[in-house]
Parts: C-alpha cells; structure tokens; sequence
C-alpha cells in the first residue's frame, strides 16, 4: 500500500490510515524484534516540547528515531532501535552510518530498519515498526508530521527550535524518555571527559583559534556559532574559537552566521579554517574564488576539510559513539593544519 501524501487525505483520513497501519503492525507479531531490558521502576513522564507533550506511560522497548544523534544514544544506553531515519549522504558501504555498523554488529545486534526522512518521512513505515516511542529531539519535523507520528507512539521533538537541541540536552532527553536519566548524565560527563583527556594529550592546541565555515555556492560564507556541535566537537580537541563569532549576528534556527564571501576580511585572525564540502565539483568551484584564497588560514593551507561523507556526518554531531569515531580521524588532520602555522 502506497503512503498518500497529507495534501491528498483529509487530517481525519491520514490518522485513520495511520491507525490502521499500527494496528497491523501490533497484530502482526513484529513484537519478536523489541529491544531493551525494562528496569521495572519506570515511572510515566510528560516531556513537553516544541510540538506538544510525549506522555510514556511505560518502560519504552520498541524505539524509532528520528533526525540525528538519536539512534546513537539509544544505543549507547543499551536500548538498539528497531527503526531509524536513513541518511544515505554520511552511510558508507554498508548503508549505515559507520559508528552504529560498527558498534552493533560487534555487539552481534541487529541493525535497526532504516526509512526515508525529512521532507517525507514514511509515516507508514513507521506504523508498521509498533513503536512504544519515536524520538526526534534533534529533527526538522513539521506540526502536520508529528500530528501523524503522535497518532502512532508519543514522540519527542525538538524543545524550541528546528534542529537547535544542545547535545547534552539530546542525551539527557532521550535518557529521560527511555527511563535511563541517570545512565544519560553518565554518557555526558563520559564525553566530557574523552575531550578533557584529548586536550590534554594535545597541549599543543591551546591557544589555536579556529572558524568553521560554510557555503552555499559561490559568493556565500557562512559561520557556525560556538555552541553548534560541529564547532563543540573541535573545541573539544582542546582548540578555541576565534572570538569573532561572538560579534556575529545568528541568523535565526541555523546556529550560525551568514556573512556572505564579501566579508571574509573577518576571518584574517583564525589560525584554522574547518570547513565541509558537499562534492569535489563544490569544492573546486568555491576554493576558485580569490577572495575566498586570501582567508589567510586558506592561504597558507592550514584548512581542515575532510572529504569523506560519514566523517564529514560524525563529526557534525556529539553522541557517545561519534565523539571516539571522530576525534581519531580528526587529530592527524588538525596536527597538518597546525605545522603551517607561521611560528
């Protein structure tokens, strides 16, 4: 059964459909596939967000995720989806995401069911997965997906804005919606504590002012705020963001700054440029820019860029399996930015 799309249902059609859907699901058998150990003291919570309230009545075992950086942290509080939001652009030859592949098939766990998100999510395949919970507390959903998706398990949305979640608050939500708050603070301060190490391998670093930059297409220039988690993630390695980011103006719902390519004069006293590409043809149109070369950092080649997509996704994101995966394959390319440094 094909999924119709909400323009073509009426709202009491597509929940019905919906309902419907779950209903199967619930019926047939797909309970064989939960995941997770209930601890037996769950007690309900309501958590309010941006969207409405997710009421959990019980201990979750059947999860889906939604956006980025939920399915990891459910993982890691020993809770494997059964069903999350595929991201084709950062999987590798698997078709998954590295970090999870990896971590899960040497748990010898069976890799959660991947579906199409964003723009359309498939609702339906959603419903047929029986979910107790949908987390998606770092997503882009809209009001009329989380009508549908609320129609089938309380689900967690984002608490103010689209995609602007801080990563601790990520952890600590979904720990509080799976009943593992307390595990959730123990990831945190096990993140910190990876990056305290880091910086203090790396003593070198202190003092490095970085930009994490980005574009859009020629003449663009964008700058990722401090607290973004691509930008927390370097400051992580013990590096420091260059304080002209404090004296930009955020442009609303990105957690960054567009400056356009005409003021890249800003970016003179960065000693790093990170940045990303989303293909060689990219790369190559927006490094041809003479305005872009004279960025001083760019000039004399101290540019962290990787090329890779699952590296460029990991270290996009702060969660207990992408922070180790990434920091490793991070620091060799930070050391190469750093010797072309004029010291």
């Amino acid at each position: 059964m094909k999924f119709l799309s909400p323009r073509r249902l009426g709202s009491r059609a597509v929940v019905a459909l919906v309902a419907a859907v779950a209903l199967t699901a619930c019926s047939s058998g797909s309970g064989d596939n939960s995941n997770g150990s209930p601890t037996g003291d769950f007690e309900p919570v309501a958590i309010e967000h941006a969207l409405g309230t997710a009421e959990i009545d019980a201990q979750p075992e059947r999860v889906v995720t939604l956006g980025m950086g939920s399915a990891e942290t459910a993982i890691a509080l020993g809770v494997t989806p059964v069903g999350m939001e595929e991201y084709p652009w950062g999987s590798d030859e698997t078709g998954y995401l590295p970090w999870i592949h990896e971590e899960l098939t040497e748990r010898g766990e069976p890799l959660p069911e991947q579906f199409t998100g964003g723009a359309e999510v498939d609702v339906e395949a959603i419903a047929r997965l029986a979910p107790d919970v949908i987390l998606a507390p770092w997503s882009g959903i809209t009001q009329e997906q989380y009508d549908l998706l609320s129609a089938i398990a309380p689900t967690v949305a984002y608490p103010e804005l689209p995609w602007t979640i801080t990563w601790q608050d990520q952890i600590e939500t979904i720990g509080t919606a799976l009943g593992r708050h307390d595990e959730s603070l123990d990831l945190i301060t096990g993140i910190d504590d990876t990056f305290e190490r880091t910086a203090a391998e790396h003593p070198e670093y202190a003092g490095v002012t970085f930009s994490y930059i980005y574009n859009t297409g020629p003449s663009t220039l964008g700058v990722f705020m401090p607290d973004e988690q691509r930008v927390a993630m370097v400051r992580g390695l013990g590096l420091t963001v260059d304080p002209v980011a404090e004296t930009l103006e955020e442009t609303e719902g990105t957690d960054s700054a567009v400056i356009g390519l005409e003021n890249a004069g800003l970016l003179k006293d960065s000693d790093l440029i990170f940045t990303f590409y989303s293909d060689p043809a990219n790369r190559a149109e927006i490094e041809s820019q003479a305005v872009y070369q004279q960025i001083p950092a760019i000039a004399r080649g101290s540019l962290v860029a990787p090329e890779e997509q699952p590296f460029v996704t990991g270290s996009s994101m702060i969660n207990p399996l992408t922070v180790p995966w990434s920091i490793d394959r991070y620091v060799p390319l930070v050391d190469e930015a750093i010797a072309k440094l004029d010291r």
